[in-house]
């Protein structure tokens, strides 16, 4: 039976811990309040270009030549995978949930004979995925602190900018964003999204409720927007990671608080009753040598 010294600094070892997870908690309320209302505001422009792109992608026949970041390449040998997770542990299945889906992808691709290529955006996605790296898989680069709010739209843009470098070098035919979508601050979903070649992803033209008008030409607006589409998409991405790791965090340090009330709430039973039975046997042993005094 543990003594009440060990009681209590087990006591106050999980109140320390409990103070700590309940500053966590409220920590990351803030930060998805703020990470929620950021990725909710830039949802209708992402959706709204893809549709566009979507559309630009159904008449790609109609022009004189599409661009190889609409349509894709007929032969597909390498793929870039960018995968977000975070830089900190203590959130929850967040990161081992990306970890497998992406793992998933990178089978599949293999399966098919396709070399993969990864950046990590999140120290712990290379962490989950550096057991995998050999020779038809390669890890280009981790980000690491590129999912800070004042941070988010430079890595976006950043790795814009490679994403269409190494397509254009022909180093890769196909790139994918895996991250978390955000839906609540207890769940949010793995996506897959092409980025090139655009996914369609909207329905049939006859179904879409407008159909954009587009001037000067089509031609021209492709230019502008695919640079600008590649930015926007990355840059969605990497919100909605970041609200979902705060929702996990969230939900993570606030499970760990009641656990801790609970454990608390036994250790300060077991503490009690210890203290109880070693007030009742030292009384029994006063009685006891009064007892032997008296017969004597």
């Amino acid at each position: 039976m543990a003594n009440l010294k060990e009681f209590r600094t087990r006591i106050e070892s999980v109140r320390s811990t409990k103070k700590i997870t309940a500053a966590m908690k409220m920590v990351s309320g803030a930060r998805l309040r703020r990470a929620e209302e950021s990725a909710t505001k830039a949802r209708p422009y992402a959706e709204q270009l893809r549709y566009i792109l979507s559309y630009l992608l159904s008449r790609a026949s109609d022009l004189r030549a599409p661009p190889a970041l609409l349509t894709g390449r007929p032969d597909l040998n390498a793929v870039l995978l960018i995968v977000f997770a975070s830089d900190r542990g203590l959130c929850g299945s967040f990161n081992a949930g990306i970890g497998r889906a992406t793992q998933r992808v990178i089978q599949d691709y293999l399966q098919r004979g396709v070399h993969v290529r990864i950046i990590c955006v999140g120290r712990k996605a290379a962490d989950l995925l550096k057991n995998h790296i050999r020779a038809d898989v390669a890890l280009l680069d981790t980000i690491t602190d590129g999912l800070r709010p004042e941070r988010t739209l430079e890595t976006a843009q950043a790795l814009a900018a490679r994403v269409i470098a190494l397509f254009q070098a022909r180093e890769v035919d196909e790139v994918h964003l895996l991250y978390n979508r955000f839906h609540s601050a207890i769940r949010s979903s793995f996506t897959n999204l092409r980025l090139i070649p655009v996914e369609d992803t909207f329905a049939p033209l006859e179904a879409l409720p407008a159909i954009p008008l587009i001037e000067p030409s089509e031609e021209e607006v492709l230019q502008l927007l695919l640079e600008r589409n590649m930015t926007l998409q990355i840059y969605q991405a990497a919100l909605e990671s970041f609200a979902s790791e705060q929702g996990a965090r969230m939900t993570a340090m606030d499970s760990a608080t009641r656990n801790a009330e609970d454990i608390l709430t036994q250790l300060t039973l077991h503490y009690n009753r210890t203290r109880q039975a070693l007030i009742t046997k030292e009384l029994t042993e006063i009685v006891a040598g009064a007892e032997a005094l008296g017969n004597r």
